[in-house]
This record gives structure tokens, C-alpha cells and sequence, in this order.
């Protein structure tokens, strides 16, 4: 098993493809990364030699900022734009989209579900108009 970055990598999948379960590694970041460690981005997880394993865990290490460095830089920068109050922080702040998509319709993702709307009052009338 691969531990690399502080997570396990999946012994059956393809290394090109398991690099990508670490966060901050895309596809073209993994194949680069496999191009200056000289490993077959073809091979299995399970395959892997321990000095290839050592290879990758150091140039990983060395150069790029993935999982915990990561998520705390981007928390950090959301955080930062939200304490000078710019538009971008505000949007954050209001749970609405950041980057200029529309608001009118769609959106819903990130401000979450509807809220609903004249349930409950129609109950009410019904047990009203029963009793």
C-alpha cells in the first residue's frame, strides 16, 4: 500500500489515476509528476517498487502543496477576503456565487435548497375546516 501525502492510495488503480485521489493533484500535475520520477503512469498501485513509492512521496513533498497546506492556504485566502470586506469576500459571505454566474435562476448549489413555502399554513386550514 502507497501512503503518500498522508493518504492511501487504491492498490488497483493505475498510479496516473490514483495520484489524483490527493487533494491538489489533477490529471496534468500527476502526469508531470510521473514524468520527472520516470515511473510508467500505466503501472498499478500494487506494483510499485518501495524506492518508486519513496520517489514520488519526495517529489511531492518537495515542490507542491497538497491536502492539509492546501485546504488551510484556501481557507485562509477566503477568510482573508472576507475580513477586508471586498465584493468577492461579501459574496462569501452571503452564500451566493462568487464568480459573477446569475442569481435570478440556477445558483443552487452553493445557496442550498429552497425554502419551503405555504406548507404549513394549508394544514392548518384543513384541520380547520374538518373540526
Amino acid at each position: 500500500m502507497a501512503r503518500i501525502a498522508g493518504y492511501d492510495l487504491p492498490k488497483n488503480k493505475q498510479i496516473h489515476v490514483a495520484l489524483q485521489y490527493i487533494y491538489g493533484i489533477g490529471k496534468f500535475l500527476s502526469k508531470k509528476i510521473l514524468e520527472v520520477t520516470q515511473i510508467n503512469p500505466g503501472k498499478k498501485v500494487a506494483d510499485l517498487t518501495p524506492d518508486e513509492v519513496t520517489k514520488l512521496r519526495e517529489q511531492i513533498e518537495k515542490k507542491y502543496k497538497v491536502e492539509g497546506d492546501l485546504r488551510t492556504e484556501t481557507a485562509m485566502n477566503i477568510k482573508r477576503l472576507k475580513d477586508i470586506g471586498c465584493y468577492r469576500g461579501i459574496r462569501h459571505i452571503k452564500k451566493l456565487p462568487v464568480r459573477g454566474q446569475r442569481t435570478s435562476t440556477n445558483a443552487r448549489t452553493h445557496k442550498g435548497a429552497r425554502p419551503p413555502v405555504g406548507g404549513k399554513k394549508k394544514a392548518q386550514e384543513a384541520t380547520r375546516a374538518a373540526s
